[in-house]
């Protein structure tokens, strides 16, 4: 089979504004995590408080994302992501004109919150659909690079609490959000290949094929890492090491630009080398880091290091996991994305939240960190159950070109 230059094979525009679309959205969707110091002395919240408090808009958006999923198949991916958007804008409206003033409030803006997190469910079938298998690993990484929006939240949301407060920060993510909407209006194009609707009972057909749900489990470990630590360092550094709201930002900013920046790297990697043997390197170095980590480091500066090498694996692991699922799954991609992104959705929940109820109920995070370390090594072991099944069915050389 011949190969479509990259450059040639899909539609430029749409790829864009889905990795814009993606980028601001991950931008508000995990920005009470950088905000989290501030709202946390302001409102008195205790360990596990803080957890639950930055760890609701995980689990929200990881439970959009399958209704995002079904509306992609239905409505398809543009007017989906539209949709999201504009639900994300009437919650940060809310937020900025009604106050954000108690715990509970905080909590009912993290459930708006969470459909900035479902727009994974939107933007990458946007962009996968326009690109053919060989180049799914590359076309999903560079989507998937919006990750990078958890950067911007790390930098700038601990300053721009200081200078204005915390709550006017919900008014002010307004301002790139409504240009993005714009963009992503005039650029992205549904691909002519959009499958036809299904019924809504065709959707749990999927989970009734093991490989769905190795899938979920997967990407609960990788993006969940990511995404639970995106939510949670900020308090970590503040916590462990004293750090003020704003340089335990910048050092979570450092992590989390280590993990979004190699996304498109782990998919381009996966593409050469196949995304097997990229994810079994992932799952150890994962593992590896966190139980290091939480032995309690004495320096800030050596804990940064860890966290931003497990930070990169977790991001490599992330384009890995997408460079196979179209593979197997590329007639279901919609529902699919929903599903394995759900997963990865309640892996970061189960993270964020764990580390909060570790800290109040034992005084240290050592215990959330050396149980996630236990999946990542659970993780290997079944890609190792299921590799060699992999290479011989769905991914055997004659019927892809993609590496397995």
């Amino acid at each position: 089979m011949t190969r479509t230059p990259f450059l040639k094979a899909g539609h430029a525009p749409t790829l864009f504004a889905a990795f814009l679309y993606f980028d601001m959205s991950f931008m508000v969707w995990v920005m009470l995590g950088p905000l989290g110091v501030q709202i946390a002395r302001d409102l008195a919240l205790t360990p596990a408080q803080k957890g639950l408090m930055v760890a609701t808009p995980v689990l929200a958006g990881a439970l959009l994302r399958i209704v995002m999923g079904v509306l992609v198949d239905h409505l398809r991916p543009k007017m989906t992501g539209l949709i999201g958007q504009i639900v994300v804008l009437i919650g940060l409206v809310w937020a900025q004109f009604s106050g954000v003033a108690t715990y509970f409030d905080v909590l009912v803006i993290g459930l708006f919150l969470g459909m900035a997190g479902a727009s994974f469910a939107a933007a990458l079938p946007l962009a996968s659909r326009w690109y053919p298998p060989e180049h799914h690993g590359t076309a999903l990484g560079i989507a998937g690079a919006g990750n990078s929006g958890t950067v911007f939240a790390a930098l700038l949301a601990p300053g721009l609490a200081v200078a204005f407060g915390w709550q006017n920060v919900f008014g002010l993510a307004m301002i790139p959000l409504v240009v993005t909407l714009a963009l992503y209006w005039k650029l992205a194009k549904d691909s002519p290949e959009c499958p036809a609707p299904k019924p809504l009972a065709a959707y749990l057909e999927v989970l009734r094929d093991h490989d769905a749900w190795w899938f979920m489990f997967f990407y609960s470990v990788t993006f969940g890492g990511f995404v639970g630590l995106a939510s949670s360092l900020t308090i970590y550094f503040n916590d462990q090491y004293t750090l003020n709201p704003v340089v335990a930002g910048y050092f979570t900013a450092a992590c989390v630009f280590a993990g979004s920046m190699v996304r498109p790297l782990g998919g381009l990697v996966a593409d050469r080398i196949g995304g097997i043997r990229s994810l079994s390197l992932v799952y150890l170095i994962a593992a590896a880091t966190l139980g290091t980590a939480s032995s309690g480091l004495k320096s800030d500066w050596l804990a940064l290091a860890v966290f931003v090498v497990a930070m990169l694996s977790f991001g490599v692991g992330n384009g890995a996991v997408f460079q196979l699922v179209p593979q197997r799954f590329r007639k279901e991609i919609g529902v699919m994305t929903g599903l394995v992104g759900m997963a990865g959705g309640l892996g970061g929940f189960y993270l964020a939240s764990s580390l909060g109820y570790s800290k109040q109920l034992s005084g240290s995070y050592q215990a959330g960190l050396l149980l996630f370390a236990a999946l990542a090594l659970l993780a290997m072991v079944g890609l190792s159950a299921v590799k060699t099944r992999w290479r011989t069915t769905w991914g055997a050389a004659h019927l892809t070109t993609a590496r397995i």
